[in-house]
Parts: C-alpha cells; sequence; structure tokens
C-alpha cells in the first residue's frame, strides 16, 4: 500500500519526509530517528505506535518478514492451517533432544508483520497474578507487579462480542475487560455443543475441578471459556491492531520489512558504552549493509530468540562462548541466551462412545460467509475449553520436589480440552517446568539460524508433573458426565514405563520461549536487563519482548508481551 511521503516539521526548522511502509532496505532513505525499533513482531507495532502517538518522536520500525496485509490465511482464524510458513516462519528447528528421544522439534516464530501473532492460535491469557507479582519480586520493581500491570492489560484490550449474536452473559466477567484498546479479544462463535455441556457440568459433580468465570481476572484456576485475539470474525495481531491504516500514514513512523538486523553498534568511539546504532541488511542475505543510529534508543524487539542472536554478534553476552566465535566482547553479560523455559505440550486421549464427529467443513461455503459479514466456522480456528489445574498438595511428586509454582493461585497445567467424536481427551501443556533450554550462535554469520535447546525433560520434575496431569485428567473424565461417553483411556497408565515413553516421543512445544533476555535487579550479576528493560553495562539499548520475562508467567505468551510492551512505551517516553 503506498502511502505517499508525508512532511514532519521539527522544531529546527528542518522539513523531512515520513510516513511510508518500504518493501525492502534498498528503498529505504537515509535518515534520522529519534527511535529504532528491531522487530515486527507482538511487542515492536506497539512500541512504534504507541511512541509516535507523539509527534515530537520520529520511529524507524524494522521488520525481516514481509506485510501481513493482504494474506487471507493470516486474516482468516479458520484458515490458519493454511498460512504459507515456507514464507512467514523464520523456520527454526531444536537441536535434538536428548531427553526426548533425541528428536529435534520444528519451533514456529512469525516471520511477518505481526510476527508470531499473526500465525499463533490466537489465544488469550495473561496469566496468574502471582505471576506478575513474582516478576515485582525478581527484579526489584513492584511496576511489574499484577496491580501495577493491570491497567495495561487492560489498555491493551478491546474486548468484542463474538460475531453471529451469541449470547455470553455469564460466560466471562465484564469487569476485568478493556473496551477502549486495541486488540481485539472475545469469545467463539459457536454456542456450546454437548461435549461442552458435559466438561461444565463436571464443574458441578466434582468438587476438584470448579468454573472459572474469567481466565484473565488473574485468578485463572478452573474451567473456563477460552478467549481469543479475534474480532468481527478477524484475527486481531499485533500488526492490525496496533499498525492500522492510519498509524502506518503518521508523519513520523517509517516502517521497513524484509530487513534484518544483523548488529548493534557502538556509537561514535569503539570504547563508548553507548549503542545506539543499528546495522541493517536485506533479509534475502548477501553482503550489503546500511546503518541507522538513534538519536535516542534502539530498541530490540526481535523476540525471544532473535534479539539475543543479535546481541551475541554484535559483543553482548558470555565472553568465553563469544571469544570462541572470534567476537570482541563489548559487554560480559553470561545470562544472554540462558535459562529458557517453554511450555510444554502432550496429548492424553480416551475412546468415546456415543459421540458424533463433526462434519466436514465445506471449505468454499464458509469462505463465502466469511467474505460476506465475518460470520460462521471460519471466524473460530479451535473450538476447545481450558482447565486451568494445580497438582493436588497431597502428589507424591512433592515428595521429592519444591514447587515451582509463582502462587496458590497460580496453575501448574493447562489442560486444552479436545473432541473428535469417536476420541476425547487433552493437551497437556506443563505451564510450571523446570527445565531450561538456551539459544547460542552457530556462527559470526547473522543468516545463519541460531542453535536453540529447548533442554525439554532435562529436569525431572518435569516428567513427573506430566504424569500428574494425566491422572487429573483421568479423575476429570470419571465424573457422572461421563458415563454413557467414555468408554476408557487411550493412553497408557500415568505411572508405566509406556506412558514415559509416549511422552519423550511425542512432547513438542507451545512456542512460549522466555528468559533469554531476562530482567533482574539494577545491579544484579545475573540478567540481561534492568527492571526498565535497559541492557545491563550499556546505555541507548533496550529490549523490550518475550525475552525479558523473568518467570515464565502461566499463560499463552502473547497478551503477557503486549503488557510488558505496553509499560515498555510509557517507561521510554517517560525517559525523553
Amino acid at each position: 500500500m503506498k502511502l505517499g511521503a508525508l512532511s514532519l516539521f521539527f522544531a529546527s526548522g528542518i522539513s523531512i519526509a515520513y510516513g511510508k511502509v518500504y518493501n525492502s532496505l534498498s528503498d529505504l532513505p537515509n535518515r534520522q530517528y529519534d527511535f529504532i525499533v528491531v522487530g515486527g513482531g507482538t511487542a515492536g507495532p506497539v512500541v512504534a505506535s504507541r511512541l509516535t502517538e507523539n509527534a515530537r518522536f520520529t520511529v524507524l520500525l524494522v521488520e525481516a518478514g514481509p506485510d501481513n496485509e493482504g494474506v487471507l490465511a493470516i486474516q482468516v482464524p479458520g484458515l490458519q492451517n493454511e498460512i504459507d510458513y515456507s514464507k512467514y516462519d523464520w523456520g527454526y528447528n531444536s537441536i535434538p533432544q536428548a531427553a526426548a528421544g533425541n528428536r529435534t522439534i520444528q519451533m514456529a516464530r512469525g516471520h511477518v508483520l505481526g510476527g508470531s501473532s499473526s500465525i499463533n492460535g490466537m489465544v488469550y491469557t495473561r496469566g496468574s497474578a502471582d505471576d506478575y507479582d513474582q516478576w515485582a519480586k525478581l527484579t526489584g520493581d513492584s511496576g511489574w507487579s499484577w496491580k501495577s500491570v493491570f491497567p495495561y492489560s487492560k489498555k491493551n484490550e478491546r474486548w468484542t462480542p463474538p460475531p453471529g449474536g451469541r449470547n455470553i452473559t455469564g460466560l466471562y466477567d465484564p469487569k476485568v475487560h478493556g473496551y477502549e484498546g486495541n486488540t481485539r479479544v472475545s469469545l467463539r462463535q459457536t454456542p456450546a455443543e454437548p461435549f461442552d455441556v458435559k466438561l461444565f457440568q463436571t464443574t458441578k459433580d466434582l468438587p476438584e475441578f470448579p468454573f472459572s468465570l474469567d481466565p484473565n481476572s488473574g485468578h485463572a484456576l478452573g474451567l473456563s471459556w477460552n478467549q481469543n485475539a479475534i474480532g468481527n470474525g478477524e484475527r486481531s495481531s499485533a500488526a492490525t491492531a496496533y499498525l492500522t491504516t492510519a498509524v502506518r500514514a503518521r508523519k513520523n513512523l517509517d516502517i521497513v520489512l524484509n530487513t534484518q538486523a544483523t548488529r548493534v553498534l557502538q556509537t561514535g568511539s569503539s570504547r563508548n558504552t553507548e549503542i545506539r546504532t543499528v546495522e541493517l541488511a536485506p533479509r534475502s542475505g548477501g553482503t550489503t549493509r546500511k546503518t541507522f543510529t538513534a538519536s535516542k534508543e534502539v530498541i530490540l524487539s526481535a523476540g525471544a530468540i532473535n534479539s539475543p542472536q543479535i546481541l551475541m554478534l554484535s559483543g553482548i553476552g558470555d565472553r568465553k562462548q563469544l571469544s570462541a566465535l572470534g567476537i570482541k566482547t563489548i559487554v560480559d553479560l553470561p545470562s544472554v541466551g540462558k535459562d529458557m523455559p517453554d511450555h510444554s505440550v502432550n496429548f492424553v486421549s480416551f475412546f468415546a462412545a456415543n459421540g458424533t464427529p463433526a462434519p466436514p467443513l465445506d471449505r468454499a461455503a464458509a469462505l463465502a460467509e466469511w467474505t460476506a459479514n465475518r460470520t460462521g466456522p471460519l471466524t473460530e480456528d479451535f473450538r476447545m475449553n481450558t482447565l486451568w489445574a494445580r497438582i493436588p498438595d497431597n502428589a507424591t511428586i512433592w515428595q521429592n520436589h519444591t514447587d515451582p509454582s509463582s502462587g496458590k493461585n497460580a496453575p501448574h497445567l493447562e489442560l486444552y480440552f479436545a473432541n473428535t467424536g469417536d476420541t476425547a481427551g487433552a493437551v497437556i501443556i506443563l505451564v510450571t517446568p523446570k527445565s531450561r533450554g538456551s539459544v547460542s550462535l552457530a556462527s559470526t554469520n547473522p543468516f545463519d539460524r541460531p542453535v536453540i535447546d529447548l533442554g525439554y525433560l532435562t529436569h525431572p520434575f518435569d516428567l513427573e508433573a506430566i504424569r500428574e496431569g494425566a491422572r487429573i485428567l483421568r479423575r476429570f473424565f470419571s465424573g457422572p458426565a461421563w458415563a454413557d461417553y467414555i468408554v476408557g483411556p487411550t493412553s497408557p497408565e500415568p505411572s508405566s514405563p509406556e506412558f514415559d515413553a509416549a511422552v519423550k516421543s511425542t512432547i513438542s512445544t507451545t512456542f512460549h520461549y522466555v528468559g533469554t533476555t531476562a530482567m533482574s535487579k539494577k545491579g544484579a550479576k545475573t540478567g540481561v536487563v534492568d527492571p526498565d528493560l535497559k541492557v545491563k553495562g550499556v546505555k541507548g539499548l533496550r529490549v523490550v519482548d518475550a525475552g525479558v520475562i523473568p518467570f515464565i508467567p502461566t499463560a499463552h505468551t502473547m497478551a503477557p508481551t503486549y503488557i510488558i510492551a505496553e509499560r515498555a512505551a510509557d517507561l521510554i517516553k517517560s525517559a525523553w
């Protein structure tokens, strides 16, 4: 979309043309910007959009991938499985996982404006209030507490009724939502189906499994209706929510696509620890490089994988690892790329009787309905509901392990129910893992993929917790609501060697990697950024993405990342 050149007049009287989306680095003029935001994923568009609300600030937003606009499979929630991952995904894989059958695991990362918010499952969950209070404790900054960040979660959100006029009274808590924000959030269009009725009847039959009115209240324990970043039948991504046509046309914002940041550089003398310069290259590769220097700050929002990669390529990281690759160390920060948790996922299933498989989707008819009025089956991706569960206090797992959760209001497990007609079950997502992975460099070539170790099942707690998840599911499906439906389990008994073997052969990722550029207290010898998200030991450089999360939230990480980006924008504004 051609937006044309507009003029921004500074107090100095100099007129410079801004306000355009450039499709390549070669098209981008040499200009001076106040802020350069590296990464147009989930966090970057928030920061760029909020900063350019101030007409005095000029911003360049750099995205390695192409534009999101005009891509039907990204726009339509029900066409997610048609997204061209060869174009809109970075194509990363983990290294072989020694504790998981020596398998490599595919790791989806959005390679498009909007980043992973443009290709993910759109689940919108904030996490437990205890999680954020733990962030505040770990950083020494009460501004990261639940009470402090809750207004930012509302600032991000624009609660939207589901399409089709479904009555959602009693299915969510209106008090905990925002109604004037950017990201549209809603419940699904489809009313309760027979499987849903049995799920929620179980919350009445079995006291262990309460009904949770709203998973975004900060107290999510129990079974709740899923909320998704979908509005008016369309995916609501960081790109659609924060880079609208009006925002893209702002006089003080430039966006360059298909452009990769290769390094951040010292500004001025090589002895200077001020880093406000970014080296850019065409995403297609080659030796072409251009540098741009921000007059105020560079903000890395390249994500939990790419932000640490850029830092290490720039000489900011573990001195020993950098020296081994011949990279001169600018700042010795051993925590860069380390201690990376992720939410792993497994599936446990049961034979179902009297179930009715869903009829095959008539894609042409469904797309015609969606095109005509944004209703119908394509307004949804999954129709599953979620049980947020804690492992019981009397479980034997606690004889050998301490509780890794942030508090008694935080779940250990997310159990995501699924029903195919002849099979019922749930995905077991471990949201409080003790295993940790890492991101490191394969070489000094910025176009080489980083070395990603998910570290799955390297801590014994994780496998034991997954077993507990399977036991919870057996108790859940033993309720009277399932007497005429569940015949028996198809998955092995949780205490059996066969169960462990099944977990190791099927464990995969939810793509919720965090912590690779983690926040810590000012002056701490561990961590990568201070609580204000400034990189330790340098000036002019911040990180704003999921990598800064110091304690993995019991949530899908999109909404927490929005919260971080909203607060970061205010921190940056207040500094200038």
